[in-house]
């Protein structure tokens, strides 16, 4: 998602110094005028503002603690993560680059490769008020901004508070038509009905007719991540005093997934394991999408 991201700001006209691990990624905003530097200590010397787009916690805390990190920038003055690293990794990192003088800014975004390419991301973002004020026209280039609060991690709350949700809609869904595709209904039926009644979700309005129904499972969103997501949002609601008794069954689905289909699937994919369970495919035109 980084790219397309930092593409909305070379289209804006913001000058980017850049630094990724994948090559063809910065061959593409090198194309578009970016500068293309040799570690994320060497973006941070090179800017005040520096912006992260990073896949799990511990490379978040790599790429911003560690050696050629961003903390060892001679000139940063700001980091944002747009990643997912949950508000105990947003909060530790923010304590140590404050030690260093720069300013965390938790920014995780939401919406996926097609919000990232399209520009219409949610930014959900927590900072001090007149930094948020600073940086908002900045962001409005990848999506709709929100002011989530001034404590470090409040925006990482936000986030797993929302892909939870999208996570139990597909997974919930996902159940519910397998069942139904058992029991001899048409999936592509079911979907229509369920989105002009009570049960409509982002799964059924988004991720089944766009992946699942035709068969095409490229959401463009990993199993790993979704997993990791639901699983830090649990242990974050645990560390806090909540509990989450639904969202607890949940994890253990996806975590079923990831194991058996593999974390580098796409995460729509999850759907066949309950295909597997029930003896069917959730196919449309197929009367009870039985195999054979």
């Amino acid at each position: 998602m980084g790219e397309p991201m930092a593409s909305h700001l070379v289209n804006a006209g913001y000058q980017l110094t850049i630094y990724d691990v994948r090559r063809e990624s910065c061959a593409a905003l090198q194309a578009k005028g970016a500068r293309v530097v040799a570690s994320p200590a060497a973006v941070a010397s090179a800017v005040d503002t520096v912006l992260l787009s990073l896949p799990t916690p511990a490379i978040v805390r790599e790429v911003t603690l560690g050696a050629n990190g961003v903390a060892s920038g001679t000139k940063v003055k700001t980091v944002l993560d747009l990643s997912t690293t949950g508000a105990t990794v947003a909060r530790e990192i923010a304590a140590a680059l404050a030690a260093k003088g720069i300013m965390a800014v938790d920014s995780p975004v939401s919406g996926g490769v097609a919000g990232a390419v399209k520009g219409t991301l949610a930014v959900m973002v927590s900072c001090p008020r007149a930094a948020f004020a600073d940086l908002e026209p900045m962001l409005k280039h990848i999506g709709k901004v929100f002011f989530i609060g001034e404590r470090p991690g409040m925006a990482q709350t936000m986030k797993l508070c929302n892909n939870l949700l999208s996570a139990t809609a597909v997974a919930a869904t996902s159940e519910a038509v397998v069942f139904g595709v058992k029991a001899g209904l048409d999936p592509k039926v079911m979907i229509d009905v369920i989105n002009s009644g009570s049960g409509r979700n982002t799964a059924t309005e988004d991720k089944f007719p766009k992946s699942i129904l035709p068969r095409t499972f490229d959401f463009g969103f990993a199993m790993g991540l979704m997993y990791k997501d639901v699983k830090l949002c649990l242990e974050e609601a645990e560390a806090a005093g909540a509990q989450m008794w639904v969202a607890n069954a949940v994890r253990q689905l996806w975590q079923l997934a990831n194991h058996e289909i593999g974390p580098d699937k796409d995460f729509t994919e999850l759907i066949r394991v309950l295909e597997r369970w029930a003896e069917v495919e959730v196919k449309p035109g197929t009367p009870g999408g039985r195999h054979g």
